[in-house]
């Protein structure tokens, strides 16, 4: 068997008390894909950051293709051969895409870049990752901040894969918003690297992409590696039980739903410039799953619904309220929206877990309009025991958590604000096995409880399971809602992409 493309031996890392890494060791051989598993704050983005030379190991040594390996910045990890894509895009959003694919690798020609070198490199690297005919494309010409979540996370796979010949290439949740047609594309470029002889380390918490895609496995529980070996033969339950050191419980419960009055109409709505065209009813007591393509509009259909996006004509109608408004007055009206871009537009960054929590709702933390730290704390502990959020404590700041944890204070937000209506686009993004079911168990509660879920989501196995009726988007057109009873993956997938 050939030595291993990379090899790490006892890495271990700490930030300020808390153990993220300890005395950590695997090794990655080249043509394999390497699955790195683990639930959120296993210690997986600390050590894909050290790998990528954002971060120093404490102690520990890593090689690649046999030689010592310690980058002292990402600039040297790439220029050695390690290649990673981020969970969070890192990109310039005032940039066009081909500027980002090439950013600081510029072809030029005399000092000058080549703008004609430059799209065309642009344009083979976005054909490693982006779908075709079925999807809006992404020029190259088009700025960043034009795209929506989902297509800026094809920018960076392309970028990784068309600025260098990586000998390690490190995927970090690269599907998570991407639609089952996209994440296909994907895998056929993977495998074709692969087969290249490239090491691959991918980071996922759907399981069933493992299986797909992946050679082998490791497992890191609390900074730890608790458990490797072969993809083929292995169990699934098995591995799910190393990730969280239990047995799961059912993935996606169901309670006895009573399906009551609407709590959202929509009529004929459209947007600037999606929605084309949008009609639907909400029912209190139900969840309502939109499906589609990412760019078909189901983003911009809860943008609009939400106030954050203009309506162009058509009605609104929540409850007794018609017409537009703010998203001040859709809160006041008991309408949230998690937002799947929470870096963006879902968090404030830079403020504490408590500050997140509480800020759409200030009212009754203190007396006379007061809002007193210690009432604010206690209402911050609350929901961070109920969705089991890993931190130090309220007072943490947002920006310390890890990705999952941080959509999980986004989504105690709305459910601290107790809205009867919830918009929830793409709400288990980044979110590990154990935390997803928790989150789908708070959606059956709420859903029991009489509130009204409108759920966006490109994970069709989560649509099927959680949702009562599924509604398909296409190219900005909301089709009919139908029971889940009458639907399966493949029925949704050839709706979505119109065959």
């Amino acid at each position: 068997m050939s030595a291993p493309a990379l090899q790490i031996r006892g890495v271990s890392r700490r930030f300020g008390q808390t153990r993220a890494l300890t005395e950590v060791s695997l090794a990655a051989r080249g043509g394999q894909v390497q699955a790195l598993l683990g639930e959120n704050g296993a210690g997986k983005s600390t050590l894909m950051k050290i790998l990528a030379g954002a971060l120093p190991p404490d102690q520990g040594t890593m090689a690649l293709d046999g030689e010592p390996f310690a980058p002292a910045d990402p600039q040297e990890a790439r220029r050695r051969g390690v290649a990673i894509v981020y969970q969070e895009p890192q990109l310039c959003p005032d940039l066009t895409v081909a500027e980002n694919i090439l950013l600081g690798a510029e072809p030029s020609r005399y000092g000058v870049v080549d703008r004609a070198a430059l799209r065309a490199h642009a344009e083979r690297a976005l054909g490693l990752v982006v779908a075709g005919q079925d999807r809006r494309p992404i020029r190259p010409e088009m700025k960043v901040a034009e795209l929506p979540a989902g297509d800026r996370q094809l920018v960076a796979i392309a970028r990784a894969l068309g600025q260098t010949s990586p000998k390690v290439l490190i995927l970090d949740e690269p599907t998570s918003s991407l639609t089952a047609h996209d994440v296909d594309r994907l895998f056929e470029a993977v495998a074709q690297l692969r087969d290249r002889g490239l090491c691959i380390l991918y980071i996922s918490h759907f399981l069933e992409e493992v299986v797909r895609i992946a050679d082998r496995y490791t497992v890191l529980r609390d900074g730890r590696v608790v458990g490797e070996g072969a993809i083929e033969g292995a169990a699934m339950a098995d591995v799910v039980r190393l990730m969280v050191g239990q047995d799961v419980d059912e993935l996606f419960p169901r309670s006895e739903r009573e399906r009551g009055d609407r709590l959202l109409t929509l009529e004929g709505l459209t947007g600037r410039p999606k929605p084309v065209a949008a009609s639907l009813a909400l029912h209190a007591g139900e969840v309502l799953g939109i499906a589609g393509l990412v760019g078909s509009g189901r983003t911009e259909l809860l943008r609009t619904v939400f106030g954050l996006d203009p309506v162009r004509s058509g009605q609104i109608r929540v409850g007794a309220y018609l017409g537009p408004a703010s998203p001040a007055r859709r809160l006041a009206q008991g309408v949230g929206l998690l937002s799947e871009d929470r870096k963006g537009e879902g968090l404030a960054a830079g403020m504490t877990i408590a500050d997140n929590l509480t800020l759409s709702k200030l009212t009754g933390l203190g007396p006379a309009g007061l809002v007193l730290p210690a009432h604010k704390t206690a209402q911050a502990r609350r929901w961070i025991e109920r969705l089991d959020v890993r931190c130090q404590g309220p007072n943490q700041l947002i920006d310390d958590l890890s990705g999952g944890n941080q959509q999980k204070v986004a989504l105690a937000r709305l459910l601290y604000h107790d809205v009867d209506v919830l918009l929830l686009d793409e709400p288990t993004r980044g979110i590990d096995v154990r935390s997803r079911a928790q989150v789908y168990r708070v959606i059956d509660e709420l859903a029991a409880r009489g509130r009204g879920l409108l759920v966006v989501s490109s994970y069709l196995p989560e649509l099927l399971g959680v949702c009562d009726r599924i509604a398909v988007m296409r190219r900005g057109r909301l089709g009919p809602a139908r029971p889940v009873a009458d639907l399966d993956q493949h029925a949704v997938l050839m709706e979505a992409t119109g065959a």
